[in-house]
């Protein structure tokens, strides 16, 4: 009997956790059997998502410094920075301008009534933030304490420091020979764990797909459908069209090829709502998959996971013009090209966990004096909305090291050629 493959078992358990979830929400949820499934599968949701984040960091430091210190065995290194950042600021643009153009043309929150949130934003204490302190604050959590940045997790530090060791293996060369070939086991003693953890895959997420939909409060979903359709319809633009048609244009790789290799990060993605958990399941698809260079991948991905939020940046701009049109303030061009250059720094600064977004969503709202209480609206949603922008958020990260990948094989072949004319 042939084995079921491990992506044919995340689907699996993705639509029996979609299908119990259903299941326990009509159950009552003071019986004894409903308290108990529902403990079991926090529990073995939180497992999953704590061991991913065991390994993230190890994972993320070992992967840039040792992606960018292979970068110097073709010589390419230079390029496939400008290519690579090139592809995530072109792409969060793209989208950006989905979500503004959406929300123009189908005008969300329009009819709603603000005193039905009174509650809600009575009870949400906002912390707001100028442009300059969270600039200032953006820039301070790039240079940390390396050793302070891996014990407490701070993804962004880590890609930082993971970086500058790169770039000095580059330019020391064979002096630290012996440090590069421990970083590198230590990668591969990693991405062995990643596999052992990727075992229990399919009954986690399984878990975690049933606690979304429990928890997802079905009258506020009714009333605010219009949003959440428009947020949910113009990522999926972005994710099945824009997306899978700049990967066919640069690498002639069809969207079904590609979200095949692709599956199991996405619905990995969808189930944790977090890229930087995800992406021990990204780097495996990518490699393993797409048969994405692991230089290229251990590169691109990590610093995509950080850098590169096109769902978030799509989400936040179109929320800025719902919660205009709820408060009745029309956003002149001039407001709406703040909105986008704010929702552009806010969704690099935004880290890769759970609603993240919610945070950076403070600074693009105030950006053009929009009240940020009113983000409490926001806060029953986005559980659900978080899931479907992070599934985007992996996909561009996936799409823009393919991409990268065949720039710099086609950038290879030209030098070849060069040479040999010469």
């Amino acid at each position: 009997m042939k084995k079921i493959s491990l992506n044919s078992q995340i689907l699996l358990g993705s639509l029996a956790g979609i299908l119990l979830g259903i299941m326990f929400s009509m159950l009552d949820k003071e019986s004894s059997t409903s308290q108990i499934g529902l403990y079991i599968a926090e529990l073995l949701g939180m497992l999953f998502v704590d061991l991913l984040k065991m390994v993230m960091v190890p994972l993320v430091f070992t992967s840039i410094a040792v992606g960018v210190a292979n970068l110097r065995a073709h010589q390419q290194m230079h390029r496939v920075w400008i290519t690579t950042l090139v592809f995530f600021i072109s792409t969060a643009t793209i989208a950006i301008i989905l979500g503004l153009t959406a929300a123009n043309i189908f005008h969300p929150g329009e009819g709603l009534q603000l005193p039905m949130f009174q509650d809600a934003m009575e009870n949400f204490q906002a912390k707001q933030m100028s442009l300059p302190e969270f600039f200032t604050q953006f820039l301070h959590s790039l240079f940390l304490n390396p050793v302070a940045a891996l014990a407490q997790g701070n993804i962004l530090a880590v890609v930082i420091f993971a970086l500058i060791m790169g770039i000095a293996l580059v330019i020391g060369g064979e002096r630290f020979h012996n440090i590069h070939s421990v970083l590198q086991e230590l990668l591969e003693l990693v991405l062995m764990l990643v596999g052992w953890i990727m075992r229990l895959a399919p009954l986690c997420i399984m878990a975690l797909l049933i606690k979304l939909v429990v928890t997802q409060d079905v009258s506020l979903l009714m009333i605010l459908i219009k949003f959440i359709g428009l947020v949910i319809g113009t990522i999926l633009l972005h994710g099945l069209v824009v997306l899978p048609l700049i990967l066919y244009l640069v690498t002639s790789m069809t969207p079904i090829k590609f979200w095949q290799g692709a599956r199991e990060a996405l619905i990995t993605a969808f189930a944790t709502s977090s890229s930087s958990a995800t992406l021990p399941i990204t780097l495996r698809c990518a490699e393993q998959n797409l048969f994405v260079k692991r230089d290229i991948a251990g590169f691109v991905l990590p610093l995509g996971a950080t850098m590169n939020m096109d769902g978030t940046a799509l989400y936040e701009a179109a929320a800025a013009l719902f919660v205009a049109n709820l408060v009745g303030i029309d956003l002149n061009l001039i407001q709406q090209m703040i909105v986008f250059l704010t929702a552009m720094l806010a969704a690099i600064g935004a880290p890769g966990i759970p609603s993240a977004g919610m945070v950076t969503m403070l600074l693009v709202l105030q950006s053009v004096g929009l009240p940020v209480e009113a983000i409490a609206i926001l806060l029953p949603i986005d559980r659900l909305l978080d899931a479907f922008r992070t599934s985007i958020n992996v996909e561009g990260d996936m799409v823009g090291s393919l991409v990268v990948q065949d720039w710099a094989k086609n950038e290879q072949y030209d030098n070849s050629n060069n040479q040999l004319e010469k």
